[in-house]
């Protein structure tokens, strides 16, 4: 339009959006024509007897009703731009596709469509984030995030608080996701093409499976080729010894003959450039270069030096001028693509080609360079990864005219180089073809000789003159022979597609350069030009006839245009490479003769390499045409593409090499990669070598035919290799522009491309979207792409992506880079818009399922087994109790309210416990007598107000502090049992009072215990609308007790009595209740006051939540009995001030401290970039001897060092962190303790972990997994690693269920129903052998018992327990057992947006759910990475990706994930996903 004078910028708003979306489409898919039916007939293509095909589905969509000018412009027919184009055209593989689809149809399989949130398919991504729902700090107050309670043991899940109907798995049968699922499940059951051979190694070597060849593939059975020789050069007595020579000879003789013609943007002739004026404008340049450059004309280049040539494509002159200037000053032009900006694709990769080649100068117009981008002071900027540069203006103004006496020096052609031309590889890396003297001539004879140029004839070319063809033909033969070349540039082809067709018409031109992009093009426009006449045509040259789709464009050109005068035999394919630059061209044929045969070869040959004609099965065939014959003077042979360069047999496909003078000579600057490309000799059979002369890689795939005609049919680039077999990523791209993309995205716009993952290579196509695509019509397409390719091609696609309009990254001439997609594919960097991934399919080098044996041999026998073959048995033991002599300690640590009260009479101000608040300020303390009396005065309250009987249960509902402790000794003194609970938290009562009325209705308890605040929220109106709060049992104020005693202090007859219930909610989403004997606490407290010398005058850290486990243990518990002084921290201060434990630490000179993961990671996340200004506060943590942190789960190792890491510095010792563990049925198995080894960590092999197994491996073996010791085994308990299902004793090298036998474990559940064969089998039960007489306790916990080197207290080697994961969390997939936290951990891993995952399973399919920090727009990226991570991993083959908001996955106070909670929050469809995607 510019070129039409119309000023755009003048235009309203819409009308240039709609005019910038039109130039998208006119450059990508659309071209100018009228009418639908003619839309119709361009899909047809013709085949060479000229009859047409119509394809019986190609229907038109219904108009649009958003303008009349997107409905004027959906009737035009399409064009395509870049290099993948049209060449695709054909209407047989369109019906090819279209039969494929249908028998797809008869099949109506139904695939599930991903779920996606409305935002995130808005296509403008930042703006459009949706916020999360809820506040996202973790918050540590709430047990469980989801509004489903969790499930009580011992209570069946149909009375579970939830209204809705469910099936046995406790999921809402009305979900929309099970339907999903079922659907996915239903396209899974379709049987695998190729099958899965028998093949399963139960051995540490675990390998991959390898596919048995099939005995049906076809082999090649001709003879070795023989190589085949073109015709030889001609010697012509007046060809120039240099190509300079004959610019002179031209300049002189023929000053004004007319070299070069350009185009204006509107087609119009812009100027011409005569061989006088190219001769002389070369050579002020040459002196210019040599003499002009330097201060005081110091002398910068020298012959031989290289040099960058940035010229656009609209300007031929300027390049043919700066070229020949470089050959007449003897250095070496290096022509590259003009920069455009910082970020242009494979902009890094041009700077290598500069920095290989050496290259500090850069001969530019000055129009683009004004063009350039440029930094605020002016300067050009610097590009990513290029060579800083010296930018030279070359226009005629600035040279300087040499002396009369000053000659360019002309040497008879040699083998230094000449020219450099650039070639990107299929990996992204761009090298630099050097092109010797000697070769730039032979090859512009050879041309001549193959192409019989006349001297003074015109050519037009359409093609990019700084590389290949457009500069063999348009830039070098042309000015040998004195041709004038018309150039038509790429921008004018885009305004005016006739433009080349009419140029060859005014000028008669004998010869054309062009593409099956520009054949199409004028095809499309023809009718626009009634009396153009192509007769003076006398070779029409398709560049890249060497696809194997050019054919159809071909026929379908020549039928259009023989009524316009053109003839069959003009037209002349030809096959080249940047390496081997022409291989073959088709000779212009004698008019009369027929036309050269074509091959229909079948693509299931073709993907073995085997040359077979295909004449049964037309859907699987593919026509190709000849590109001719080899270039004169040259020598070709046909050798095997991978491993060493053996001759293949007349049969078989396999990569064109090439002697000749006139091919490229190396990769300039890169001798490694030359060595494999440019000398290699071709070996026979037996892998001796046919001859002495080096061959050259053209990369070229192709084979033989009758009469040495060559055929090509792919290229090495564009070759993906899927478990053994070739297939062509043009082909590819051909079968999905068959299943009409016309709505959905745009024709020119689609990349295909393979990645490896799993030991094979996946195919994965991206393509372009159009904006007004509806989600149906994209999922649709890419269901139908997916079921052509797979019927076509016998190949699943491991992805298909759709990307928003004009988002892929693009080559200079607008098609797609391929490596740059690539790159961010697996990145996460593409973006998608849509994505479906199809792993079932076509991963099928799995290992089979491993298959249970029976085990005929019993456990007593695996235990012979076992020590015959030198192991031992897993076990291993704390220290002993010992006996206590002195009675008046029987009877102190017998009860522990017998113990405060000992201690309130003997010690009475001993200071028992500080609380502190966010300020680090002490809000409360307790004394011993203190305590006491307030206990007596709760006692009092609870015989009077709650009118309690000896032995009822009652609720303390407190915050974190010392009233939680006194209301629990106070029940104690009333003969009461206490069950501490978690309060609700007042900003998400819906979520979290659930919790509460199920444990008070489910512990029974008579009465709860609180303080007014809480009182006055159970009471509240926003609480009625969760539970039912006029059921509520009595409730008591602590607040304001009056001074009062109890009657008596109620003392248990005996040990064996309940003190008190624990409950807490499981990583299953289990509310568990254990009962707590008076023993049981007893010998708690004793064993960990052994294991931490915890003593009167000791001081210790809490920073735990204190309701259930070893927490509450902690909190309320040990002080009373040892006597030690308390610091409490509520966890809940740490969010309003981070650094509130670690100054305590410092500030009170703590030596030991507990703490939760929760508290670690909030530490590690918040302030672990700040131990600068902590260090300068004064914080110093040196005095810390023992961090321990407590948990029931594996130690998160992790965490723990990047811990030790970061506070380093303050001098926190690395030996202090370390971890406790406890279960259920025993609320503390480990504790690190003051003495004795430090922690062991080691290696596991996850291979043999997931067979149960345990194999040590070095550390950064691959598939090695560190686990960190969980804690010295505490006084008084024995441990037993047990298999869960023989429940025979394993030796320890196997993982099997930690069994407990020790003073101090719960005595039972406390469930609604006495469920006593749960109660037996969990708390006391036997070994099926070995020691069939002790009672043991099974923690639903698997690990592992090592002996280590080290020694404990006693001078023994210790035994170190290592916890792998909970039992119940494991998943059974493919007949071995993983660990959710191994797969969670490779997942978090896969993206820099990934916050936090979980996986849980659903009828046998691995669910993964993802929360995303980043933008939205990032959500697709995580599907392929997600699903990669887990199959190269963990073998595991991905079912349904979940990607969520922040927060949305439930943790529980110890900072554990709820996975079952999170499952069925999402089966009922309560998350409010991103996106879900389900593969397929």
């Amino acid at each position: 339009m510019a070129g039409r004078g119309v000023d755009i910028s003048a235009l309203p708003k819409e009308v240039r959006d709609q005019l910038a979306e039109l130039d998208l489409e006119l450059s990508e898919g659309k071209g100018l024509g009228q009418g639908k039916e003619k839309e119709l007939k361009s899909c047809c293509v013709c085949n060479a007897s000229g009859s047409t095909h119509v394809s019986a589905h190609t229907q038109a969509p219904p108009p649009s009703s958003s303008s009349r000018y997107r409905d004027r412009r959906s009737r035009r027919p399409h064009r395509s731009g870049g290099t993948r184009d049209d060449r695709y055209r054909s209407d047989i593989h369109t019906e090819t596709v279209q039969a494929a689809l249908a028998k797809h149809k008869e099949e109506k399989m139904a695939l599930p469509m991903p779920t996606k949130r409305r935002s995130t398919y808005v296509q403008s991504p930042v703006m459009n984030c949706t916020p999360p729902a809820a506040p996202q700090a973790r918050d540590f107050s709430q047990v469980d995030r989801p509004n489903n309670p969790p499930v009580v043991r011992g209570m069946s899940r149909g009375q579970s608080h939830s209204g809705m109907m469910e099936t046995a798995d406790g999921v809402p049968v009305n979900s929309r996701v099970s339907t999903k699922i079922q659907q996915l499940l239903n396209t899974l059951k379709r049987p695998k093409r190729p099958p899965l051979s028998e093949f399963f190694m139960d051995d540490q070597e675990e390998i991959v499976e390898v596919p048995q060849p099939d005995p049906n593939t076809p082999r090649p059975e001709g003879r070795p080729i023989i190589p085949v020789k073109g015709e030889p050069l001609g010697v012509v007595s007046n060809w120039p010894p240099a190509l300079q020579a004959a610019l002179v000879r031209w300049g002189a003789t023929q000053g004004k003959s007319p070299a070069l013609t350009a185009l204006d943007i509107t087609g119009k002739p812009l100027y011409t450039l005569t061989y006088g004026k190219l001769w002389s404008r070369s050579v002020k340049l040459a002196y210019t270069l040599l003499n002009k450059l330097g201060p005081k004309n110091e002398q910068v280049l020298k012959p031989g030096d290289r040099v960058a040539l940035v010229y656009p494509n609209s300007d031929p002159g300027m390049f043919l001028v700066a070229f020949y200037g470089c050959l007449l000053a003897e250095v070496i032009p290096v022509p590259i693509e003009v920069p455009l900006s910082r970020k242009d694709a494979g902009s890094s990769q041009v700077g290598f080609l500069l920095g290989s080649c050496s290259v500090s100068l850069a001969l530019t117009s000055e129009i683009c360079l004004k063009g350039l981008p440029k930094m605020p002071t002016g300067e050009i900027l610097q590009f990513k990864g290029w060579p800083r540069l010296k930018w030279v203006v070359t226009d005629s103004k600035y040279l300087t005219k040499p002396g009369k006496d000053w000659q360019p020096h002309i040497p008879t052609a040699n083998t230094d180089p000449a020219y450099i031309e650039y070639k990107a590889s299929k990996e992204g890396t761009v090298m630099g073809v050097a092109v010797s003297k000697v070769a730039m001539l032979t090859h512009c004879q050879a041309l001549t000789q193959a192409c019989n140029y006349c001297e003074g004839e015109t050519l037009v070319n359409v093609l990019d003159f700084k590389k290949d063809m457009g500069l063999w033909h348009g830039v070098l033969t042309s000015v040998m022979n004195r041709i004038h070349t018309i150039s038509v540039p790429y921008a004018v082809m885009k305004a005016c597609p006739l433009s080349w067709v009419q140029r060859v018409h005014i000028h008669k031109a004998r010869v054309a350069l062009v593409k099956c992009r520009d054949l199409h093009w004028a095809m499309m426009a023809h009718r626009e030009q009634r009396d153009t006449s192509l007769e003076s045509l006398h070779m029409l040259i398709v560049a890249d006839g060497a696809n194997p789709w050019s054919v159809s464009s071909c026929d379908a050109f020549l039928n259009v245009f023989q009524i316009h005068g053109l003839k069959p035999e003009v037209i002349c394919p030809c096959a080249t490479s940047p390496e081997a630059m022409t291989v073959a061209i088709r000779r212009p044929g004698v008019p009369g003769t027929p036309l050269p045969a074509r091959a229909i070869l079948s693509m299931g040959g073709l993907s073995h390499g085997v040359i077979r004609v295909n004449a049964e099965d037309k859907n699987s065939a593919l026509t190709v045409q000849d590109v001719g014959h080899v270039i004169p003077g040259a020598l070709m042979c046909i050798v095997k593409p991978e491993g060493p360069p053996q001759l293949c047999k007349t049969d078989e496909i396999g990569e064109i090499v090439v002697n000749s003078r006139a091919g490229g000579n190396m990769y300039y600057g890169l001798p490694g990669v030359t060595k494999n490309t440019f000398e290699v000799i071709p070996v026979n059979t037996l892998g001796a070598p046919i001859g002495e002369i080096p061959f050259v890689r053209s990369g070229l795939l192709g084979f033989v035919g009758p009469g040495s005609l060559i055929f090509v049919v792919g290229k090495n680039e564009g070759l993906l290799m899927v478990s053994g077999r070739r297939h062509n990523a043009d082909d590819l791209v051909a079968t999905a522009l068959a299943v009409e993309p016309v709505k959905t995205v745009y024709r020119g716009r689609i990349a295909v491309f393979s990645v490896t993952v799993f030991y094979d290579e996946r195919i994965v196509v991206v393509a372009e979207q159009r904006p007004d695509a509806s989600e149906e019509d994209s999922f649709q397409w890419m269901s139908r792409v997916l079921q052509a390719i797979d019927s076509i091609h016998q190949v699943g696609l491991y992805s298909l992506a759709l990307v928003p309009a004009n988002t892929l990254p693009k080559t200079h001439l607008g098609g797609i880079h391929i490596f740059e997609t690539k790159q961010n594919f697996l990145d996460g960097n593409l973006h998608p818009c849509n994505i479906l991934m199809c792993p079932h399919t076509c991963v099928t080098n799995l290992p089979k399922p491993r298959q249970k044996q029976p085990v005929g041999v019993g456990p007593a026998s695996i235990m012979v087994g076992n020590l015959v073959a030198g192991k031992r048995i897993a076990q291993a033991a704390g220290r002993d109790l010992g006996m206590i002599e002195d009675q008046d300690l029987v009877r102190k640590h017998q009860f522990l309210s017998e113990a405060l009260q000992w201690r309130a009479q003997t010690d009475p101000d001993h200071c028992l416990y500080v609380l502190l608040n966010a300020k680090g300020l002490v809000v409360s303390t307790a004394t011993c007598v203190q305590l006491h009396k307030r206990a007596e005065k709760i006692a009092a309250a609870l015989t009077e107000k709650g009118s309690v009987n000896t032995g009822n249960n009652v609720v303390l509902l407190y915050p974190p502090g010392i009233d939680l402790i006194a209301s629990f000794y106070g029940c104690l003194y009333a003969g009461c049992v206490p069950v501490t609970v978690r309060p609700p938290h007042p900003q998400n009562l819906a979520a979290t009072l659930p919790t509460v009325r199920m444990i008070i209705d489910v512990s029974k308890a008579a009465c709860i215990l609180t303080t007014q605040n809480l009182m006055r929220i159970l009471r509240s109106k926003e609480a009625a609308a969760t539970v039912n709060i006029k059921t509520w049992p009595t409730i008591i104020d602590t607040d304001d007790l009056p001074r009062r005693r109890p009657p008596m202090i109620y003392k248990p007859p005996t040990a064996e009595m309940i003190a008190y219930l624990d409950f807490s909610v499981s990583t299953t989403g289990m509310l568990t209740g254990v009962k707590i004997s008076h023993a049981a606490v007893s010998a708690l407290c004793r064993s960990i006051k052994l294991q931490c010398e915890l003593y009167s005058s000791r001081q210790i850290a809490i920073c735990l939540d204190p309701y259930c486990g070893l927490g509450f243990v902690l909190w309320c518990l040990a002080s009373v009995y040892s006597g030690h002084q308390s610091i409490l921290i509520p966890p809940l201060e740490l969010e309003s001030c981070l650094p509130l434990w670690l100054s305590t630490l410092s500030q009170y000179r703590i030596r030991d401290t507990f703490c939760s993961y929760s508290v670690m990671e909030l530490c590690t996340k918040g302030i672990g970039t700040q131990t600068e200004i902590l260090k300068a506060r004064g914080l110093n943590l040196s005095c810390v001897r023992s961090c321990v942190v407590i948990a029931e789960e594996r130690p998160r190792l992790a965490l723990t060092m990047s811990f030790s890491k970061l506070f380093k510095d303050l001098g926190l010792s690395p030996r202090a962190v370390s971890t406790a563990f406890g279960s259920r049925v025993n609320l503390a198995i480990c504790m690190q303790g003051t003495t004795g080894p430090d922690t062991s960590t080691v290696y596991v092999d996850m291979k043999s972990l997931r067979h149960d197994r345990v194999r040590l491996v070095e550390r950064g073996a691959p598939q090695s997994l560190p686990l960190m010791e969980s804690g010295k085994i505490l006084p008084g308990v024995r441990v037993i690693i047990v298999n869960p299902e023989t429940r025979g004793p394993l030796g320890d090298s196997h993982l099997g269920e930690i069994w407990i036998n020790s003073p101090h474990s719960a005595s039972g559940y406390y469930a609604i129903y006495g469920e006593e064969s749960l109660q037996a089998d969990h708390f006391n039960t036997k070994l099926s052998f070995g020691d069939p007489t002790t009672l043991w306790a099974r923690t639903g916990y698997l690990g592992f018992v090592k002996r280590t080197e080290l020694l404990d207290a006693a001078g023994d080697r210790h035994d170190a327990l290592f916890v792998v994961g909970s039992l119940d969390e494991t998943l059974e997939l493919r007949g071995l057992r993983y660990h959710p936290i191994d797969i969670e951990t490779s997942v978090s891993r896969a993206h820099r947006s990934i916050a936090e995952s979980a996986v849980f399973t659903w009828t046998n399919l691995l669910v993964v759910v993802a929360e995303l920090s980043g933008s939205e727009q990032d959500a697709l990226d995580l599907v392929p990475l997600v699903t990669n991570v887990v199959l190269e991993e963990h073998h595991l083959i991905v079912g349904v990706v979940v990607i969520v908001d922040p927060g949305v996955i439930p943790i529980n106070s110890r900072g554990e994930k709820q996975r079952m909670h999170l499952r069925d929050s999402f089966l009922a469809d309560q998350l409010d996903p991103i996106y879900v995607a389900y593969n397929m």
